[in-house]
């Protein structure tokens, strides 16, 4: 199988490197607006450098399609995959709205090609042990759930300014991860932003905010917290707690936490704290690319399929009301 990327920046990288790896793809190719940075890093991982993005997907110079350009151009090389009847991988999310959104998907579903979300959570060692706890009732009734999503700092202007903000880019992978791990639909939402320290002046601009809370109630009334910041200095923080009557159990809590205990007798500080999430969530990438071999191969079936993508669109986009309006806000129904 001949697999082609396009986008060469940090994410784009690092699934051609995990790809050039995977037993059964034959060849990468690398695309990119940008061809000397494409040829960069064809050079470095063993791959073929397309002379453009365009050329990818014409002429069978590939049997698959991994998209990690720039959100905005997501919608556009989605519609291309589909019109060229080409299975795609498409890191989140399909788009920044829902109508584009949608337009997206329904290319996909009228050409009958599959495409996949990278939702990554999903193939977390830890998300996966929680979830099968979860669903085997080893938790009893779970009455609250409270998650994190921390980055260590601020990314540049030029990135917040086409991110979608805060919620979008960020907590929308909580929103996915509660409801792949529940089974349920987040009904209502209640959500606050703040802004302050030395880059607020760079938030406001881009209207977005540096720190997030938010209140989510599920369909079966269980309670979900989940907060989110750019500015958490001790490191890279991805964890969920589940509480239930029986247990609880914690994701991303382990020795690179980046925490540090006010007890006694606690544990000690991290001496090497998650910096990122490509270190956080490596194996992670790595079984969601594997995946998606597989289910173009027909092995297995799509394990994210894009509509997931509008699914947590749709909570988000309640959050961003609320955010707004300070209210609480019902989530949309998702479109047939």
């Amino acid at each position: 199988m001949r697999i082609g990327v396009v986008g060469a920046g940090r994410i784009g990288a690092h699934h051609a490197a995990v790809l050039a790896a995977l037993d059964g793809v034959e060849g990468v190719v690398v695309a990119d607006a940008d061809h000397d940075r494409a040829a960069a890093l064809a050079a470095r991982v063993g791959a073929r450098a397309a002379p453009s993005p365009e050329a990818v997907f014409g002429g069978g110079a590939v049997d698959a399609i991994v998209i990690a350009a720039t959100t905005a151009a997501h919608p556009a090389l989605i519609t291309r995959a589909a019109r060229a009847g080409l299975p795609a991988f498409c890191e989140k999310p399909v788009a920044l709205d829902v109508p584009g959104t949608l337009r997206a998907l329904r290319e996909a579903d009228t050409a009958g090609t599959l495409l996949q979300l990278g939702f990554q959570r999903r193939f977390d060692a830890g998300f996966r042990a929680a979830r099968a706890a979860l669903r085997a009732g080893r938790l009893g009734r779970v009455h609250t759930i409270r998650a994190v999503t921390s980055d260590p700092a601020p990314p540049p202007a030029a990135f917040l300014a086409q991110s979608g903000g805060l919620i979008r880019d960020c907590l929308v992978h909580d929103f996915d991860a509660v409801r792949w791990l529940t089974g349920r639909e987040v009904t209502e939402v209640y959500a606050r932003g703040a802004t302050g320290g030395a880059s607020a002046a760079v938030f406001r601009e881009a209207g977005d905010v540096d720190t997030a809370a938010v209140l989510l109630t599920l369909d079966d009334s269980t309670l979900v917290t989940a907060t989110a910041t750019r500015c958490n200095g001790a490191g890279y923080d991805v964890r969920m707690e589940l509480s239930g009557e029986l247990d609880q159990w914690v994701v991303g809590l382990d020795a690179r936490t980046p925490a540090t205990s006010a007890e006694p007798a606690g544990p000690p500080p991290p001496a090497r704290p998650w910096p990122g999430f490509l270190e956080r969530f490596a194996a992670a990438y790595r079984a969601e690319l594997a995946a998606f071999v597989e289910a173009v191969r027909g092995e297995a079936p799509n394990p994210c399929p894009g509509r997931e993508g509008l699914h947590a669109l749709l909570v988000a986009e309640a959050c961003e009301t609320s955010r707004r309006e300070n209210r609480p806000v019902r989530v949309a129904r998702a479109p047939d």
